[in-house]
């Protein structure tokens, strides 16, 4: 490898990491809106989505600079694949979390909902694997992409009760079904996020044991 493709590879690296951390935080505003909703923090997430999107774009356009001026082969070229791939996860995670924000202050507008019971313990699920799987990417550890990859069935597992639960308020009580609705659209974005956690630690396994993963583990279940 040149001194060249090794220094664009490792800004890259340092780019990933930038994002992943915004992301993170955007993510953990957002699910913190669900029980302190904030107009003026949801309108912030938005302005972050955006730079999040800028971050995104500026990822891409490295990648494929390097692609044009290097012509990598082998593992250098399936780094740079897997970080287009983990950097346009990272992105639609973001849009998830503006969009768990959004329905947060939708939930302010009609009566109090009691929360799902399933529902505080699926946002930390999630939002571990989230967490995780971009600490396997950091830390080059395939083995803890596996374990998050083990996990994600719990997440929609817990997704099925809340439905249920909701589906039970929004008939014996039809004044909350609007909230409900808020709620279960929330609820399917934190699922959503926990299935990009996924992704990214399936192409973590990928990029360090060049093993493609990507369904596996739901064969037989």
């Amino acid at each position: 490898m040149s001194n060249h493709l090794r220094r664009d590879l490792d800004n890259l690296h340092r780019d990933v990491i930038t994002m992943s951390v915004k992301v993170e935080e955007l993510v953990s505003h957002a699910v913190e809106q669900l029980t302190k909703p904030d107009f003026n923090l949801a309108k912030a997430l938005v302005e972050e989505d955006d730079r999040i999107d800028q971050w995104d774009v500026q990822i891409e356009e490295a990648c494929l600079k390097i692609l044009a001026l290097h012509q990598p082969v082998a593992g250098d070229l399936r780094r740079i694949t897997m970080v287009l791939k983990i950097s346009n996860e990272l992105e639609r995670v973001a849009d998830l979390g503006v969009n768990i924000a959004e329905r947060a202050v939708g939930l302010i507008k009609g009566p109090i909902l009691t929360f799902p019971d399933a529902l505080p313990q699926m946002i930390r699920l999630a939002v571990k694997m989230l967490n995780r799987s971009i600490d396997a990417y950091v830390r080059m550890d395939s083995h803890l992409a596996r374990e998050v990859i083990g996990t994600g069935h719990h997440v929609g597992s817990l997704q099925l009760q809340i439905i249920t639960q909701l589906r039970e308020v929004m008939q014996a009580q039809h004044e909350l079904v609007e909230p409900a609705m808020h709620l279960f659209s929330a609820s399917r974005h934190i699922e959503r996020i926990a299935d990009h956690a996924t992704n990214i630690a399936e192409d973590v396994v990928y990029l360090f044991e060049g093993e493609i993963v990507r369904h596996q583990h739901s064969v037989g279940s």
